[in-house]
């Protein structure tokens, strides 16, 4: 359930209030008029019903610049409406946006937290660790900016577009560049399952990313938590980043190239996945210039997606058989 505030000249007031009442608010009531010949419309709305009503209000109140919306959670109401289903809700489009915008700046905290998460989960594979390389996914800021491109790609907003590949490239470069330096400077352990595995490319791997990106969409739309989805698409991607940096590190081109193929395989599937998720949930602009110009990136994202997830699945068995690289300690050697 939400609580929408609607700040506007007083004369919206009855126009206001008619579209609340028309679409499913379930109470609206005002507040007294301002010294600035404003007044506050409030309307409680159950979530999930909300985005026909926002955009009704934005088509009216968008042209007064002293006009604000704002959008206010609900923790409990009571006596609990009639028909309301526990747990039942939903996420507005702006709602969608203010929360992965956010996680698409680059900042120095972004990096900060992009290095520490490299540098943990370097030493969990070094160690053969599960609960390292896990922990170290908690604090990866991995998942915003490929929401973050999914979303402005949806919206066809190409700043949050542009915003988010910059994030995700800076974020990737520099969990690579730590990556290569550990490689360089501490001695390889070929003996680490956890490093090895993020060598190993198969079918299973596009279906776990597919899954990553999606749940992270449906996990966002529908208002759950998504910090567990986080950690899980941080797992497809920090450490075959930080492995095929810690090969390259060592010479072994071939290993690394290995790696670089899962991290391809995990980018491109949950960034799908993701747009897909999108789309089914109806995820578009509100006004009709908006719809034709995200139409258009819409389509150029999913035909990019597509045909490169079908080059990298006709990788897939050509790289399954290569010789097996000699790994000392590891007893590979074919």
């Amino acid at each position: 359930m939400r609580i929408i505030e609607v700040v506007a000249p007083a004369s919206y007031t009855e126009t206001l209030e008619r579209l609340g009442r028309e679409n499913g608010a379930l109470d609206v009531w005002c507040g007294a008029v301002d010294e600035q010949e404003r007044r506050s419309v409030r309307m409680v709305v159950p979530a999930g019903e909300h985005q026909e009503l926002l955009d009704r209000l934005q088509a009216v109140v968008g042209d007064a610049p002293e006009g604000r919306i704002l959008i206010l959670p609900v923790e409990a109401v009571l006596p609990r409406p009639e028909g309301e289903q526990a747990g039942s809700g939903g996420t507005s489009r702006e709602e969608l946006y203010n929360q992965i915008a956010r996680g698409a700046r680059l900042t120095g905290d972004h990096l900060a937290l992009v290095l520490l998460s490299g540098l943990v989960a370097a030493a969990g594979l070094l160690a053969d660790s599960v609960a390292i390389v896990v922990g170290a996914m908690v604090i990866a800021p991995l998942l915003g900016p490929h929401l973050a491109f999914a979303l402005g790609t949806a919206l066809g907003d190409r700043d949050l577009i542009r915003q988010a590949l910059g994030t995700g490239m800076a974020g990737m470069a520099s969990a690579f560049v730590l990556a290569v330096a550990i490689g360089v400077v501490v001695p390889m352990e070929y003996g680490s399952a956890e490093l090895i595995s993020r060598t190993v490319v198969g079918y299973d791997s596009v279906i776990i990313a597919l899954a990553s990106g999606a749940a992270a969409v449906v996990s966002l739309t529908t208002g759950l938590p998504s910090a567990l989805v986080g950690v899980m698409v941080a797992v497809a991607l920090m450490p075959p980043v930080m492995a095929m940096g810690m090969f390259l590190g060592t010479g072994r081109l071939d290993v690394a190239a290995s790696a670089g193929l899962l991290l391809a395989v995990n980018v491109v599937s949950i960034n799908l996945a993701a747009k897909v998720v999108f789309l089914i949930k109806g995820v578009r602009p509100r006004t009709w210039l908006e719809k034709r110009k995200a139409r258009q990136s819409v389509q150029l994202a999913v035909t990019f997606w597509v045909v490169t997830l079908l080059f990298l699945l006709l990788a897939i068995p050509l790289h399954s058989e290569l010789p097996l690289p000699d790994l000392p300690g590891l007893g590979l050697t074919p």
